[in-house]
């Protein structure tokens, strides 16, 4: 089965825009990944089209082979934009194989450790500005079915916090706490915005709110600075969605920078990739979250992969997105007392609508964080893309 052709689709998301790939072969079988690169778009489209020529003609079954030699002839061998186009690459070809052998893309993975995946909504707060408007939000959240919550309530801090920023931050926590009650689990997600002395002092703010984790304190260039915060935190430290090689994932392990690991199975290249990076975790018995904040390909990617490994701890899930997000895939997704079942189609179980893409042409977003946006981009009121006892078709 040789692969004949790709074709790149973009489709507006309103915060970024979705990049789906889809490979086609002689024997009429196609796969689809996503190379959604936040705020990258033009710069993954290139990627993937640097990328076709060295597939043309290739086995379609040689996923690995293929994924190594893109990586050795790339060069440069590195860097977010390769490494999110060669995730995109893997999953297709994935996708291929599982619907020639007519299993579920887990299968290739070695196999499912678990039926159902627990989740957490991300983009449920979008529009809140007030705490009274993230106490009304998160009561929503919960009602649609899920049982742990992230959000960034940071503002538009950097480096540093002042004490007003601080005190506004503790207050949305607080209100969000008080909305769902002590057996939600919360996350804080901080973008990497902050210093070392900050991001200690918020980490003991916070203690009293019982919380999950808190992701990313830090900017993610120096992961001793990490270490530090971590060293000091009485808060579990989460971090990885901005690394895009498995070395510094072993750094991370190594260093004590982290007590969960958060890969992105699209940016660190791919699904096996994602993998060998939850066995270095899994040596060391560190639980890991996939990074998992984008589009309906990537959604699938990662819950192939968190099905598969053994030291999965939850599934990051879109709550809230476009309302024409279910427009562009057919899929089949069962929402069930805070959990995902784990589907069983062939491939990724997910099939692109191509012509709908073409509805939702790319538009230019910046980065949301530091003019305190974060939490009204996008679509303010969004379509539920998950509620309870909810099945998509």
């Amino acid at each position: 089965m040789r692969i004949v052709g790709q074709k790149v689709f973009v489709a507006n998301a309103s915060r970024t825009n979705f990049v789906f790939l889809k490979l086609y072969t002689d024997a009429g079988v196609d796969g689809v990944g996503e190379a959604t690169l936040e705020w990258k778009t033009q710069a993954i489209v290139a990627a993937l089209g640097e990328l076709e020529r060295s597939l043309v003609g290739e086995d379609a079954f040689r996923t690995e082979f293929l994924i190594e030699k893109l990586h050795r002839d790339s060069y440069w061998r590195t860097g977010a934009v390769f490494r999110s186009a060669l995730g995109a690459v893997e999953a297709a070809l994935l996708d291929i194989k599982g619907k020639a052998l007519d299993v579920p893309v887990y299968e290739l993975l070695g196999g499912k450790q678990r039926d159902r995946v627990k989740c957490y909504a991300n983009h449920w707060f979008f529009g809140a500005r007030t705490p009274d408007d993230y106490h009304a939000k998160a009561k929503a959240a919960v009602e649609m079915g899920y049982r742990a919550l992230k959000w960034d309530p940071f503002e538009s801090s950097y480096l540093d916090m002042d004490r007003p920023q601080r005190r506004r931050t503790i207050a949305v926590v607080e209100a969000v706490r008080a909305a769902v009650g002590p057996d939600v689990e919360l996350m804080l997600d901080v973008h990497g915005r902050l210093n070392v002395p900050t991001a200690i002092a918020m980490t003991k703010e916070l203690q009293r709110f019982d919380l999950a984790w808190i992701e990313e304190p830090t900017p993610p260039e120096s992961i001793d600075a990490l270490a530090d915060v971590r060293a000091k935190s009485p808060v579990p430290i989460a971090a990885g969605e901005r690394y895009f090689e498995p070395e510094r994932f072993r750094e991370l392990i190594e260093k004590r920078a982290a007590d969960i690991l958060q890969p992105d199975v699209c940016h660190l290249g791919g699904m096996l990739e994602t993998k060998k990076v939850a066995g270095l975790a899994h040596m060391r018995f560190l639980p890991v979250a996939p990074h998992n904040p984008t589009g309906p390909v990537m959604n699938a990617m990662t819950l192939h992969l968190s099905a598969a490994i053994p030291n999965f701890l939850v599934f990051e899930t879109v709550s809230r997105d476009v309302a024409w997000r279910k427009e562009l895939v057919r899929e089949s997704l069962e929402f069930k007392d805070g959990e995902i079942v784990v589907p069983n189609a062939p491939g990724l179980g997910v099939e692109l609508i191509e012509e709908a893409c073409a509805r939702y042409p790319y538009a230019p977003y910046d980065v949301p964080l530091f003019d305190g946006s974060i939490n009204v981009a996008g679509v303010a009121d969004g379509a539920p893309v998950l509620k309870e006892q909810h099945k998509l078709e």
